[in-house]
């Protein structure tokens, strides 16, 4: 049997890290998909493979990004390399509460283009895939023309029977404007069949309350749903479980919230492609976002089996 085949479609960057009350940046490599497929290659306890899907260019800051993926079993043969252009690049600034502020610099970044410079767009890096990973995030750096035919592509490819996952990872200012943003999003949700939405993107977005948003939601054709809600714990919205919630343990402290989310999604992911249950993979998934906020940065140090996953993978 071929193993599953998830593809993480987004933008990796080079990432400048400033810790509270310092002025010395540390320089590393982030971006939510990649994250992401961190975190579910860690997780990962069989055979599956997991890669990524963007653009980089010939130059010392793309090696750097493929290398690091690479060390972290994330596959990076369909990666294309663009003659012209680089990895985009962003600073992060953490407060005392844990919460980040960004500046971005990716207006010229070869992700942008990572379905080639050209009309049409090329698709074929989505090929042979069992799962296809994106982020509000991707779509927003995308051009309009490319966004909407990725979309339609997606819907195509679910057809054919591939699961397609997408997480509302909102930042305004990627985003042509507000409308613009909900339309995309609006139809990622109806393209989609693993939804991870975040309650404070989902309220930033479109002004709901929780109540409202998880009616909205609810109403897409997703197989399932999981609403993440921050320290009060995920919430199973598709398939609508009926009877009491379940107790999530908040974090005994949180240090830095960046790669949460992402950290969230992976693991989640992880076990449901092995085939645990839904209540299995949302405590794992908890339980690795609640290690990611008490520690500084987006990806936490490698454990053993962790280390051993990734040398299989590689």
């Amino acid at each position: 049997m071929t193993p599953p085949l998830i593809l993480f479609v987004g933008e990796p960057m080079i990432e400048l890290s400033v810790p509270q009350a310092q002025e010395t940046a540390r320089l590393g490599v982030a971006g939510d998909v990649l994250n992401a497929a961190i975190y579910m290659r860690r997780a990962l306890r069989g055979a599956a493979r997991v890669e990524l899907v963007t653009a980089l260019g010939h130059d010392r800051f793309s090696d750097r990004i493929m290398s690091f993926a690479e060390a972290h079993g994330v596959g990076v043969a369909r990666i294309r390399l663009d003659p012209d252009r680089g990895p985009g690049l962003y600073a992060i600034e953490t407060d005392a509460e844990g919460e980040r502020s960004f500046a971005y610099w990716r207006d010229a970044s070869a992700a942008r283009r990572m379905f080639g410079p050209d009309a049409p767009p090329d698709f074929s890096a989505l090929d042979g895939a069992s799962h296809v990973f994106l982020s509000a995030i991707t779509l927003a750096i995308l051009s309009a023309p490319v966004r909407a035919a990725l979309l339609d592509r997606l819907a195509s490819l679910r057809r054919a029977g591939v699961t397609v996952c997408f997480d509302s990872n909102y930042r305004p200012r990627l985003w042509e404007s507000v409308a613009v943003a909900r339309a995309a999003v609006d139809r990622a949700w109806a393209v989609t069949d693993i939804g991870f939405p975040s309650i404070d993107d989902e309220v930033a977005l479109f002004g709901e309350s929780e109540a409202e948003a998880t009616r909205r939601l609810s109403r897409y054709d997703m197989s399932l749903c999981v609403l993440k809600r921050g320290g009060a714990g995920p919430r199973l919205l598709v398939p609508d479980p009926g009877g009491s919630e379940p107790v999530f343990a908040q974090a005994e402290r949180v240090v830095d919230t960046t790669g949460a989310g992402d950290s969230f999604d992976g693991t989640f992911l992880a076990a449901w492609v092995e085939g645990q249950g839904v209540d299995d993979a949302l405590r794992r998934a908890h339980e690795m976002a609640a290690r990611v906020v008490a520690a500084p940065g987006a990806i936490l140090p490698a454990t053993t089996s962790e280390e051993a996953a990734a040398a299989r993978a590689s």
